[in-house]
């Protein structure tokens, strides 16, 4: 929704919460829901937001394949980092010597030329 189809006082409402910035119903929820899951200042949360859409328009609007990639290799990051006391029983974990990115890229190359 554009801000000008908003009341002016919404819109500073809305300003006034994330940082000066305009925000979008969609992209405050995401916000709010980082800014308390990693416990961090709205401030903090808004820049990882854009950050993470920064990363998507980049990468998986020109390359889907590549973007699906990138989102397992996010959750897997998230998961080595969990703080359950469940998850210190299950020791062990992923680990690689090297990316698989170029071998992707690779594969993605071939596929296209076909």
């Amino acid at each position: 929704m554009d801000q000008m189809e908003c009341p002016a006082e919404y819109v500073r409402r809305v300003r006034e919460r994330y940082c000066g910035q305009w925000v979008c119903g969609l992209c405050a929820a995401a916000v709010t829901d980082e800014a308390d899951r990693s416990r961090s200042t709205t401030e903090e949360a808004l820049a990882a937001h854009i950050a993470v859409c920064g990363r998507f328009n980049r990468l998986g609007r020109a390359n889907p394949v590549l973007m699906q990639t990138e989102a397992m290799r996010e959750i897997f990051r998230k998961r080595g980092k969990s703080n359950s006391p469940r998850d210190s029983a299950r020791a062990g974990g992923l680990s690689r010597s090297s990316s698989c990115m170029s071998a992707i890229t690779k594969d993605l190359n071939c596929a296209m030329k076909k």
